[in-house]
């Protein structure tokens, strides 16, 4: 029941439909696709770039939209995006709007890669400058002599600097625009409006809406691959397409925060059915959250030394629940778990990151969930044992037979052997000393009464 429940939701998510292979139409009536663009830019934005560029040539549009809103995000997923673009068969066309609306950090890679790249006014784009693991900026650091660790930070800096400096150099050139500008944004963090990007030849149309990139859109070549190709997009109807159910699944999944979430409730899911066998729903829970928690976090920035963090501390504080050690367990294990929650993503990118607050929150729950445990634990210890042999000790019972020394006596319906040093009369109300194996070491109740009623069949 658990493997093929969790079994079937991984392969629900990882499906992916075959690619259309048919040759793009010529219908002169064909309508520009426009895709969306909004929010942290990371795997689901990809993915819908990419599906949707493939569905655009299948129908044969003339030009696919991209509108641009964001505030940054991943570079593999950026880079991905672009590789789309550039090997797209339909023009794309990068509009970063409506009024208000950025291409900020990789959006403006993503508009530099595109066949044609447009804004609408009161926007801006820029601000392309890499952030280094740890939260590094650009520019050097400045540390002191003879610190070892601060030159390796600063030598890292650079190389990402000067990576992203020649891409996006490379993109400028390709599509004969402004190469400076490209250079500035990432070196210097530079941005511009939507009237200085037209102006220093950042983007190449000013539209206030759709309808208007499409009118000065119209007639305009591009390079396409290894030709040039007019735009045809005057009176063209624009077609939103919007994400499918699997886009939307990944997007929720690969959300830092959802990812983060799955993966505490998969551990404690898990670990609570191996302290509670058979209970059956935290298993199946447990093991559904972990796998989809696995598949977010190998898409993401992950730093897996957070992972590792976060596995100890809930494995020391389930550990101290089950052997108390006055706390060390339990302390170790909530620090762990803060620690490994605060470097679990390797990148300080817009959208990508887990909340300072929900880490407090969660660390402050899992505290108090440890001290309840914990001293539900402790107060169990000083309770009588209710289960066993050992629940007879102290337990009353009454004598079958005569005796001094050996005899018989019935305790809870059950007939024992017994032994007392004093002598026993039938009916005699007796307090269990101790449990000698399958023999009881009795002595007479002196709280009781002397005669009580036998049990059935055994009375005189």
């Amino acid at each position: 029941m658990f493997l093929p429940a969790w079994g079937l939701m991984a392969l629900a998510l990882l499906l992916v439909p075959p690619a259309h292979t048919a040759a793009p139409a010529t219908d002169a009536a064909a309508d520009v696709v426009l895709l969306d663009i909004q929010g942290g830019i990371g795997p689901a934005s990809h993915d819908y770039v990419r599906r949707g560029l493939a569905r655009a040539a299948a129908d044969g549009a003339p030009a696919v939209i991209l509108r641009i809103d964001t505030p940054g995000g991943l570079d593999a997923a950026t880079r991905d995006i672009n590789r789309a673009i550039l090997a797209s068969d339909v023009p794309v066309i990068a509009w970063v709007g409506p009024a208000g609306a950025r291409a900020a950090s990789a959006g403006t890679y993503i508009v530099y890669a595109s066949h044609l790249a447009a804004m609408a006014p009161a926007t801006s784009l820029g601000a392309a400058t890499p952030i280094a693991l740890g939260g590094a900026s650009g520019r050097d650091p400045e540390p002191d002599a003879g610190d070892e660790r601060g030159r390796d930070d600063g030598a890292m800096s650079r190389k990402a600097v000067n990576d992203a400096v020649a891409y996006l150099r490379s993109l400028a050139e390709l599509r004969g625009r402004n190469v400076d500008f490209a250079e500035a944004a990432v070196r210097d963090a530079a941005t511009l409006t939507a009237t200085r990007a037209l102006e220093q030849g950042v983007v190449d149309i000013l539209a206030t809406d759709i309808d208007d990139l499409l009118r000065q859109a119209d007639g305009r070549e591009v390079q396409l691959g290894d030709r040039r190709q007019a735009l045809s997009t005057a009176s063209r109807t624009v077609v939103p397409l919007a994400p499918d159910w699997r886009n939307r699944v990944l997007s929720v999944i690969t959300e830092p925060t959802i990812a983060y979430l799955l993966l505490l409730v998969g551990l404690y899911g898990l670990l609570f059915e191996g302290y509670s066998p058979g209970a059956i729903v935290p298993g199946v829970v447990g093991g559904i959250c972990l796998l989809l928690a696995l598949y977010a976090l190998q898409v993401l920035p992950v730093n897996y030394a957070g992972v590792a963090l976060i596995v100890l501390g809930v494995a020391l504080m389930v550990g101290e629940i089950a052997s108390p050690s006055f706390g060390v367990l339990g302390i170790g294990g909530l620090v762990a778990l803060v620690a490994g929650s605060v470097v679990l993503f390797d990148t300080e990118d817009p959208g990508f990151g887990v909340p300072g607050r929900l880490i407090a929150g969660i660390a402050v729950a899992s505290g108090l969930v440890f001290m309840v445990a914990l001293w539900l634990a402790a107060r169990s210890r000083t309770r009588p044992v209710v289960t066993g042999v050992d629940e007879l000790l102290g337990e009353r019972a009454i004598a079958l037979d005569d005796f001094h020394g050996r005899g018989h006596v019935a305790i809870r319906g059950e007939t024992w052997q017994a032994d007392s040093a004093t002598p026993v009369r039938r009916g005699q109300r007796l307090r269990v000393l101790v449990v000698d194996g399958l023999v009881l070491r009795v002595a007479p109740d002196a709280v009781a009464a002397e005669e009580s009623t036998l049990p059935e069949g055994d009375k005189p």
